[in-house]
C-alpha cells in the first residue's frame, strides 16, 4: 500500500468523523471512524503501516480536539501496531474474526485513553462500560462491513468485465 492511499484513507476518515459521525451517532459514545481506518490499514498492510497510520491519524484527530495532544495518538499507535501484528499472524478473511478484532481494538483504544487521562489527572471518572461497549459494537459493525465491501467490489467488477467480454465474443461469432 503506497503512502498516498494511506494518507487518503486517513483524510477521508477524519472528514467522515468530523461531519457524519456526529450526526449518525447518538450520545457521547459514537463511532470512532478514524480508529476504524487505522485498524483497516493495519489489518490490510501489517504492523508497520498500523503503527504509522495510528500515529498520524491519532495526532491529526488530537489536534482537532480540545484535549491533550498525544493521548489519542499514543492509544491509536499502540492499537494499530497490535492489530497489524495480529493481522499478520492470523487469517482475517472472514467477517467474524474481523468483527472481533475491530471490537477488541475499540475497547483497548477506549481503555488506553481513559487510563492515560486518569493517570495524568486530566479527568476523573469511572469506566463507562455501556459507552465503551456501544462504541466497540458500532465500530466493529462499520469496520467489518467496510472490509467485506472492499474485498467484494473488485471481484464483482472483474466478474462484470468478464461477462461483457463473453457477450462481445458471442456477438462476434
Amino acid at each position: 500500500m503506497n503512502a498516498l492511499r494511506i494518507v487518503f484513507t486517513i483524510i477521508v476518515a477524519l472528514l467522515v468523523q468530523t461531519t457524519l459521525a456526529r450526526v449518525l451517532a447518538r450520545g457521547p459514545a459514537g463511532i470512532d471512524v478514524v480508529l476504524v481506518a487505522v485498524v483497516y490499514l493495519a489489518l490490510s498492510s501489517g504492523p508497520t503501516i498500523g503503527l504509522l497510520s495510528g500515529t498520524i491519524a491519532g495526532l491529526a484527530q488530537d489536534s482537532m480536539g480540545t484535549g491533550v495532544v498525544g493521548i489519542g495518538s499514543l492509544a491509536k499507535t499502540l492499537v494499530g501496531l497490535a492489530t497489524g501484528i495480529v493481522g499478520a499472524q492470523f487469517i482475517m478473511a472472514r467477517p467474524l474474526p474481523r468483527f472481533i478484532v475491530f471490537f477488541v481494538a475499540s475497547v483497548v483504544d477506549s481503555l488506553l485513553v481513559i487510563g492515560m487521562q486518569m493517570g495524568l489527572n486530566i479527568r476523573q471518572f469511572g469506566v463507562p462500560v455501556a459507552a465503551i461497549a456501544e462504541r466497540a459494537v458500532g465500530s466493529a459493525f462499520i469496520g467489518t462491513a467496510l472490509m467485506q465491501t472492499i474485498d467484494i467490489v473488485p471481484r464483482v467488477v472483474e466478474r462484470r468485465r468478464l461477462n461483457r467480454a463473453r457477450a462481445r465474443t458471442v456477438r462476434l461469432k
